[in-house]
């Protein structure tokens, strides 16, 4: 599928911003005062900024607020309303944080669990499509959760819990990667089960519907090189995880941990791009391209 910028900055960002609000959420001893207001300032600008961006892949950005009254339904729906519920109660606790010195700690539990909520509900828009065989696996939600704790645990400065969220999270990377290459002939679905003449043998497209590219072609048949994807997961991986745990790993230095965080952020952009990039759309079959 297309790649489309916003979205990329969207699941990058917001994830990471959710990510360290569920860790100053559930601290048995948070920040306060200046240093409680940093934190939380870090935090809201990526996860609004992420928020703010995903508006713009929208054909009428100023309808989004509808998307809130299909909450039945929509994941999408469900993830708006955790995530202005996350922010809104997070914004009370900050602020007694912040101006007052005050835990309210049942405040942050619950703002830690719709944050952690937040996540989920965006990686299931994604994973409960079956017309995308790649992302529809329960490894796509441990992907997106897995990430966000770990980027989260790197921006509030928990080291040996990252540390220890890296290593998982890579190993659900891995996974993720090896079962989605597999995912498209796995699902059984081709040029024959789409057209319903698979019984009478082979089924071949002698000529494509159109004569130039539209919409579907544009944004669900986008084509990735299995060389250059390779090469673009071996520098995903090595940003996301290796080089974050190698600064990790030497002693402790404020410029080192910014090293972890920046490296991690720029990986997990970049395998965000590939997860849109290598995601085979079964409409392609339609066009002869899968």
């Amino acid at each position: 599928m297309h790649p489309a910028p916003s979205v990329i900055i969207f699941s990058t960002l917001s994830g990471l911003g959710f990510g360290l609000l569920f860790w100053l959420g559930i601290d048995p001893t948070p920040p306060i005062g200046l240093t409680a207001f940093i934190f939380f300032a870090i935090a809201y600008a990526l996860a609004v900024g992420g928020l703010m961006s995903s508006t713009f892949h929208l054909g009428h950005p100023e309808r989004a607020w509808r998307a809130f009254s299909q909450w039945r339904t929509s994941w999408l729906s469900r993830e708006g309303l955790c995530a202005v519920g996350a922010l809104c109660i997070l914004a009370i606790y900050a602020a007694a944080l912040v101006f007052l010195g005050i835990h309210i700690a049942f405040l942050g539990w619950i703002g830690a669990a719709l944050s952690l909520a937040t996540v989920f509900t965006t990686s299931m828009i994604y994973a409960q499509l079956a017309t995308v065989p790649r992302w529809k696996t329960p490894l796509t939600p441990a992907l997106y959760l897995t990430l966000s704790l770990s980027g989260g645990a790197l921006l509030s400065g928990r080291i040996l819990t990252a540390i220890v969220l890296l290593l998982f999270a890579a190993a659900v990377q891995l996974a993720w990667w090896q079962r989605g290459d597999k995912a498209f002939a796995d699902s059984g679905t081709d040029l024959g089960t789409a057209t319903g003449l698979g019984e009478r043998g082979e089924v071949r497209s002698m000529a494509h519907p159109h004569t130039s590219p539209n919409y579907l072609m544009k944004e669900f048949v986008y084509v990735v090189g299995r060389k250059h994807a390779m090469k673009l997961r071996m520098i995903a991986f090595a940003l996301t995880f290796v080089l974050p745990l190698l600064f990790l790993l030497v002693p402790f230095g404020h410029i080192f941990a910014a090293f972890a965080v920046i490296s991690h952020i720029a990986g997990v952009a970049t395998s965000r791009w590939l997860f849109f990039a290598e995601a085979e759309h079964v409409v392609g079959l339609y066009y002869g391209m899968r």
